[in-house]
């Protein structure tokens, strides 16, 4: 079998116009047990760092969403929390120690001509120009990929 190319997926998702969330989740469809329609609506309101109030970055969310339906999970709730708890947080740390932050103003704060409220911006060749989230939904594909060992 063919390995999969995460990366190559989530960028082509981003670039024709889903969010960044939608983006990460979607890719690992292969190994979730959902319909790549019901993860981009699952991940749909992750983006532009929760629904564009520019909070946690949507690839970082998207870390949540993942594990969630990817890990196996322990019929003690707290113990299940605990594990997932414990991977969204090294997964995170690995993403701020890449971008320097896991806070979508912070990561856009050079970009020029930001859009307020929820409307989101027109994607045309500018957007994708002056934008680094393309950067930061490769880095998390990556991450994920490499933290649940499907990189090989």
């Amino acid at each position: 079998m063919d390995k999969i190319d995460r990366k190559k997926k989530a960028y082509e998702l981003f670039k024709s116009g889903y969010n960044c969330a939608q983006s990460v989740v979607a890719a690992f469809e292969d190994v979730l047990k959902l319909d790549r329609e019901t993860l981009l609506n699952v991940a749909i309101g992750f983006g532009g760092g929760f629904g564009r109030t520019r909070n946690l970055c949507g690839t970082v969310s998207a870390f949540a969403i993942v594990l969630g339906l990817y890990l196996p999970h322990s019929e003690d709730p707290m113990e299940s929390k605990a594990q997932i708890y414990k991977h969204i947080q090294e997964l995170s740390e690995e993403f701020k120690a890449r971008n320097g932050s896991d806070n979508c103003a912070a990561l856009l704060q050079n970009v020029k001509n930001l859009t307020e409220g929820y409307q989101p911006q027109v994607r045309d060749e500018e957007y994708y120009k002056v934008r680094p989230c393309v950067k930061f939904v490769l880095d998390s594909v990556e991450i994920l990929e490499k933290h649940l060992g499907l990189d090989k």
